[in-house]
């Protein structure tokens, strides 16, 4: 597979030109799906990644030590979100001569991922990989499936559950829930977790149905949503994203469903103006950080985005990516500092920077991000919120120019979100 590169991205990407003030730019290679039907979401991701650079490279680049600093350069390779071509895309950036990995849109391409990340740098010791993960939040990569080669920037789906449950344990008028989800691993874990949360959470709510579909096949989700108004379900649980939950909650708009839905990604990507109207204080989702962030430094950073991306269609601002970068820059100055730039691409070795990554510790807009060591899984708070019309108390911004935002209710500190991991990592 071809490496699609943009040649306006690389010169976004690197204000210092070409050949900075020591070298080439650091590339990183962004496998994901940037065709097909979460193209979208790719696409959100490559831009986050590229002004996250942006801000690295307007400082003066990575500081790799004597004077030498190098800009930060995304590489884009299209995995058309399957498995198999994403693998291909690593063999492309291997050829490349790239050591730096990024992925996060599906668990079961980051599992894919990790295990030939993990063959390729026992069988070549001198081409080692590092993965960056940015969204992929099946649990198991960083318990079970953990790798040292692996770092997990965004809160697993147990973590997010957590603090979905958080707010619906409060919730008294939710007596009944229909579960929802994709069949995948990621799906598969969101439905699992919702169910044993319940149990310990609310064991008063009745489960009246549950059900996953096939991933990013489902054209009209009319027949679904037919199912969860029968069944007198007064919340649905999903984990879906992309178009599967657009479409998921555009039909629930079309069929007057009156229930309310707890997400995962409800926030963004299409779902707010899908659902519109009917959203209003219905809708709750969870991330790291949400644009309507209490606070001065949250504030402007939504402004510099929307200045950086002014079209309201390219309105989703990922700060855990923006924090992942910044980790990353840190982590590649510490590591040239300990481990020298002998690596592929003229960057420390990808050991040296593990070794860094794993102590990462980066603030940006007021959001603190630490790598914890044991099993690579980031902490940070979690927020939950509901969706609002804009202008209502605590909504000044609203998501892609829909007219809707979200206010935050909930917010958990890294200590209330952090859980226990059972990875047994294999150390280098």
């Amino acid at each position: 597979m071809a490496a699609l590169v943009s040649l306006a991205a690389a010169a976004a990407t690197s204000p210092l030109g070409a050949q900075g003030r020591g070298g080439a730019p650091i590339r990183v290679a962004l496998i994901e799906g940037l065709s097909g039907p979460f193209g979208n979401t790719g696409e959100a991701v490559f831009r986050n990644l590229v002004w996250a650079c942006e801000r690295v490279n307007a400082r003066g680049g990575v500081d790799l030590g004597g004077g030498v600093r190098r800009p930060l350069q995304i590489v884009r390779y299209d995995s058309k979100s399957q498995p198999q071509e994403a693998l291909s895309a690593l063999q492309s950036a291997l050829d490349d001569g790239i050591s730096l990995v990024a992925q996060g849109n599906s668990s079961a391409v980051a599992a894919a991922l990790i295990e030939a990340i993990n063959r390729h740098n026992e069988r070549e010791p001198q081409r080692q990989v590092v993965f960056l993960n940015y969204a992929a939040v099946d649990p198991v990569l960083t318990n079970e499936r953990c790798s040292f080669w692996h770092f997990r920037f965004d809160a697993h789906a147990d973590m997010r559950m957590a603090a979905l449950m958080s707010v619906l344990k409060g919730d008294a008028e939710v007596k009944s829930v229909y579960l929802i989800g994709q069949d995948y691993s990621f799906g598969q874990a969101v439905l699992r977790e919702a169910k044993r949360q319940l149990a310990v959470q609310r064991p008063d709510v009745r489960i009246v149905g549950e059900e996953l579909h096939p991933m990013a096949r489902i054209k009209d989700f009319i027949p679904y949503v037919t199912k969860i108004k029968a069944s007198g379900a007064q919340a649905v649980i999903t984990g879906n994203w992309g178009n599967d939950l657009t479409l998921l909650v555009r039909a629930a708009r079309e069929l007057q469903y009156e229930g309310k839905f707890y997400t995962f990604y409800g926030n963004a990507l299409g779902a707010p103006a899908a659902i519109g109207e009917a959203g209003v204080g219905k809708v709750l989702a969870v991330a790291d950080w949400f644009p309507n962030a209490p606070g001065e430094a949250s504030r402007q950073l939504v402004e510099a985005f929307r200045r950086r991306f002014p079209n309201p269609a390219d309105d989703y601002i990922h700060l855990r990516m923006q924090l992942m970068i910044e980790a990353l820059a840190q982590a590649l100055q510490q590591a040239a500092r300990n481990g020298g730039t002998g690596g592929p691409d003229g960057v420390p070795p990808a050991l040296a920077v593990a070794r860094a990554l794993e102590r990462a510790d980066v603030t940006l807009a007021g959001q603190r991000l630490r790598m914890r060591a044991d099993d690579h899984q980031a902490q940070q708070p979690l927020m939950v919120a509901v969706m609002e019309r804009q202008g209502a108390p605590g909504v000044p911004f609203d998501v892609e120019g829909s007219g809707y935002g979200f206010r935050v209710i909930q917010r958990l500190e890294a200590t209330a979100a952090e859980q226990p991991h059972t990875c047994r990592m294999a150390r280098p």
